[in-house]
């Protein structure tokens, strides 16, 4: 068995609404195997990673797993469940895998859960598979394969890159508050809310926090400055940038003092309770670093606290105690501190809620002030210093004192952050006790620093006490209570007919003063602008809108494509739109049947709100489907169906039980609900339908009316928009006519059996008879749906000039005209048909074949080349 690859879905997909990886497994020689087949196997296995005795499988109880080794079951299977175990071995909390055929008879794809803020480009899930994969050959070899190693190496991966504590729990409370969270990257920077709702959170630092506050508190001088001229309490100091001026200043102070770096943080370089001279001229080389200033200010007796001001009120409050560990009389120093690193509560930096104490220089010389050494064995319940400054970054643990914070002390502290100017920040301070007023005395008390971007680890999880929901209260800042997070979104997905009606939603958005941005298949829109050109109907695109400031409302044009192979832009849609459902890329990314399409894009429709609204084609037995799918129902939508016909039994069976309804009514496009009728336009008056023959244009009006009234449109706003969608300005490519010379010119991009029918059929109802058809077809469809959509082609068309694009994709040249040839000849074989080299070609030729007044149809793969085409052969926008 081996690994093939693994590609990602970031966002929601067809598996799971959170990210998965996709691992293509290719069993090889163990294609047809089942566990039992390997005597002894499952026992190996076991013996190398004991959890996978606990795991549920479908059982839904421990021992599920071994349960279906013992019955049989296949090693795709198997590979799953070994990765879901090595993935909690390492913390990496995830929990849904699932097994499928793919491809070939030996291929499979395992699809596993990754954490929602694993970075899009992290080689830890591929490591994990890769190791699964050798721990399962190596079973079936007779082997107990040793992870270890390995796995550690996966693990700081994994430690090194995960979401910092602070950055996680403001992303988890973010979450819960439903507010939209992307993470930028590998970075701590969170994206939060839709468009204009948009806001950013870097650590404990919010896109509100003021950069001058940020340089205040960064410069210990100036932070003491600001306080002391607002009154609060701050240790008398001086700075120093020699060790002359360092004794200086210890003269001045009188000791006991602190020495700590200017622009220091993280309690780095702190040194604390100096006394005597020499001590001050070694803190001083420690603290000033090359040829930095320090700060010798007086040393504040009492306890050392934190407290967390946000928003002009005070979050939490933490007592601090400095690094120690505590003697039992026959343990060393060292052996103390690697019993306090196995609490697995402590890791390395700020990726666990403590950090790890370790005997650096800094400790070594406390500890010899103290007559202490790594080998020496301290008494039963000493306590030894391993730090005197009390950050738990270097060690330090906290104790929550949230409830005991006196009035005068947490006055005193919102303050502090004010005199700053800061929104969000931590406040250390010394005091006697923070339950008692501040005495009054100088240098009873003080202010020992404004920390912007403060830690959030000692208040979420304190060594003592119970932990305070700082991150909601920092989420609750940005996005008070009544306030949204996103903006409307309407995803529209189907087969044919997205782009247009994606383009008239947006039409609506805007004429209803909605600065609207729109994702299509030509390019991301801003308020009616182009501000991306490329095909953009999947999930970067939708990420580019709804991370505008400006955006109020979007509208995104949702294909299988990128459903497949990256999953969902966006979660909870307020409007999903399902045009219809029919055969197109089957053969592609392993769809082989219709109803494959329908459980890809039925994902839109799923991924809505509670209570969203969910527009479907009541005349498309698949897209009408998706309303009593189990992933559907459980939103409980607002479903509002569209037809042509007011008649289609799916319609007006929803009609009769008060549901919502478009449909074209004695010649006028309706909006029904029940037995209420309400006009819209006539057919006739929608721009780019030729006088209501363009069908297809017509139920894409609908279906954007319905999508823009469940928005809460008005309906003369929907029909001004309508009457003003130029397609020619608005719908370039699609349904547009162009006069060339004695001829129109028909452009459009059907380029399915279903989209070419409907375009036959307008060229009949609109001129009356036959005309020539120039065409391409995409060269990744499979032969046969080639063939199809050629047949349905000689239905409309007894003339046809073939081209084939420059992009082959992957079709050998010549090949795409002679499959399109013989599906022609198998529905006419009198077709007149005419190879043409190139896009210039075909169309002279068709012009050529057609008589004065006779319509040409002309189909494309890339829009631009068409463009210039007609603008060279002086081609006047008609109809």
């Amino acid at each position: 068995m081996r690994l093939d690859h693994v590609r990602r879905l970031g966002g929601p997909n067809i598996y799971l609404s959170r990210p998965v990886a996709i691992a293509r497994l290719d069993l090889q020689g163990l294609t047809g195997h089942e566990t039992t087949d390997h005597p002894g196997f499952a026992e190996r296995l076991v013996d190398a990673l004991p959890g996978l005795a606990e795991h549920h499988c479908s059982a839904g109880r421990p021992g599920g797993l071994l349960e279906a080794m013992a019955r049989g079951t296949y090693f795709g299977h198997v590979t799953e469940h070994v990765t879901l175990e090595l993935s909690g071995l390492i913390g990496r909390e995830v929990f849904f895998g699932r097994t499928v055929r793919a491809g070939g008879p030996a291929e499979y794809d395992v699809i596993l859960e990754c954490p929602p803020d694993e970075p899009s480009q992290s080689p830890v899930v591929e490591r994990l598979i890769t190791l699964a994969v050798r721990i399962v050959n190596g079973a079936l070899a007779g082997l107990v394969p040793g992870t270890s190693a390995d796995l550690a190496r996966i693990a700081a991966v994994h430690e090194e890159e995960r979401l910092g504590v602070s950055t996680a729990a403001l992303a988890r409370a973010a979450r819960e508050r439903g507010v939209p969270v992307r993470r930028v990257g590998g970075l701590n920077l969170l994206r939060l809310g839709y468009g204009r709702y948009r806001r950013t959170v870097w650590a404990a630092m919010t896109d509100a926090t003021s950069a001058i506050g940020m340089e205040v508190a960064g410069d210990k001088r100036l932070a003491h400055r600001l306080l002391a001229d607002a009154g609060l309490p701050v240790p008398e100091g001086r700075v120093a940038a020699s060790p002359g001026e360092a004794l200086e200043a210890l003269r001045a102070v009188g000791s006991p003092v602190v020495v700590k770096p200017l622009a220091g943080h993280q309690g780095e370089g702190v040194h604390i309770e100096l006394t005597t001279p020499p001590e001050v001229v070694a803190a001083f080389a420690s603290a000033a670093g090359d040829g930095g200033e320090v700060l010798v200010e007086s040393y504040i007796p009492g306890k050392d606290y934190r407290v967390l001001v946000v928003g002009g009120r005070v979050a939490a409050a933490a007592e601090l105690t400095a690094a120690c560990v505590t003697g039992d009389g026959t343990a060393t120093v060292a052996a103390l501190v690697e019993r306090v690193n196995a609490d697995p509560a402590r890791g390395q930096g700020h990726d666990r809620p403590l950090t790890r104490l370790v005997l650096g220089p800094a400790e070594l010389a406390l500890l010899e002030r103290q007559g202490h050494g790594p080998r020496s064995v301290p008494a039963d319940g000493e306590r030894v210093w391993l730090r005197r400054n009390a950050n738990l970054s270097t060690g330090g643990t906290s104790r929550d004192v949230t409830a005991d914070v006196h009035p005068e002390v947490a006055a005193m502290c919102v303050r502090a952050a004010a005199a700053v100017g800061m929104d969000v920040c931590g406040i250390d301070l010394r005091l006697p006790d923070a339950a008692s007023p501040p005495p009054a005395e100088r240098g009873a008390a003080g202010i020992l620093e404004v920390n912007a971007a403060p830690g959030l680890r000692m208040h979420l999880a304190p060594h003592q006490g119970a932990g305070r929901d700082v991150a909601g209260d920092i989420i609750g800042l940005m996005y008070p209570e009544g306030t949204p997070s996103r903006v409307p979104v309407v995803s529209v997905t189907g087969t044919n007919g997205k782009t247009t009606t994606v383009r008239m939603i947006a039409h609506m958005l805007e004429l209803d003063g909605r600065r609207t941005g729109m994702t299509s298949t030509e390019g991301v829109y801003v308020g009616g602008q182009l501000v991306h050109r490329s095909d953009a109907s999947g999930p970067r695109s939708a990420e580019m809108v709804l991370g505008d400031r400006s955006v109020e409302a979007a509208v995104l044009e949702t294909a299988r494509g990128g459903i497949v192979r990256r999953g969902l832009g966006y979660d909870r849609a307020d409007v999903a739109v399902v045009t219809n459902v029919t055969r197109d890329h089957l053969g592609v990314d392993d769809t082989e049947t219709v109803d494959d399409l329908v459980d890809i894009k039925s994902l839109v429709a799923e991924e809505i709100r509670q209570g969203g609204h969910v527009v479907l084609n009541a005349e498309d037995a698949a897209s009408a489907g998706l309303a009593g799918r189990p992933g559907v129902r459980e939103r409980d939508p607002v479903l509002r169906y569209f037809a042509l016909s007011p008649d289609a039994p799916v319609l007006a069976g929803h009609l009769r039980r008060g549901g919502a309804g478009y449909s074209v009514r004695d010649g006028w496009l309706t909006e029904a609900r029940g037995d209420r009728r309400t006009p819209i336009l006539p057919a006739a008056e929608v721009a780019g339908s030729f006088g209501g023959h363009a069908r297809h244009v017509i139920a894409n009006a609908l279906a954007a009316a319905a999508a823009a009234r469940a928005l809460g449109v008005p309906v003369e706003v929907v029909a001004r928009a309508l009457r003003s969608f130029d397609p020619h300005t608005r719908n370039p490519g699609r349904g547009c006519v162009y006069q060339v010379g004695a001829n129109p010119v028909l452009v459009d991009y059907a380029h399915n059996p279903a989209a070419v029918g409907a375009m036959g059929a307008f060229v009949e109802r609109c001129w009356g008879g036959v005309g020539v058809a120039a065409v391409t077809l995409p060269g990744d469809r499979s032969d046969e749906l080639v063939s199809e959509t050629a047949r349905a082609l000689a239905g409309s068309f007894g003339r046809v000039v073939v081209y084939e694009d420059e992009d082959l994709r992957g079709r050998r040249s010549g090949e795409m005209t002679r499959l399109i040839v013989q599906g022609l000849r198998e529905v006419r074989p009198d077709v007149r048909h005419h190879p043409a080299g190139d896009l210039k070609g075909a169309l002279t030729s068709a012009l050529d074949m057609a008589a004065p007044g006779e319509p040409v149809l002309l189909l494309y793969e890339k829009l631009q080349p068409v463009t210039e085409l007609l603008e060279t052969l002086g081609a006047e926008p008609a109809g």
